[in-house]
């Protein structure tokens, strides 16, 4: 039982530091797409992280939650 409850921990911090980087993700492409970084290669940055965050974002869906 205690292998359980310690994979729960495991799979809840991994739920937060995938959620991080969705967030990361979209301010990183919002960013990118205001043109403050500038360059010709801003929006392939800014439609990259923004494919980035839609990858995670369907990747975080399909995690088990946790049962309370």
């Amino acid at each position: 039982m205690e292998v359980e409850e310690h994979a729960m921990r495991i799979m809840t911090a991994h739920r937060i530091l995938i959620g991080a980087a969705i967030v990361f993700f979209v301010i990183y492409a919002a960013w990118e797409a205001s043109g403050v970084a500038g360059g010709r290669g801003s929006f392939l940055r800014a439609a990259l992280s923004g494919a980035g965050a839609v990858g995670l974002a369907l990747y975080f869906r399909t995690l088990p939650r946790a049962e309370n």
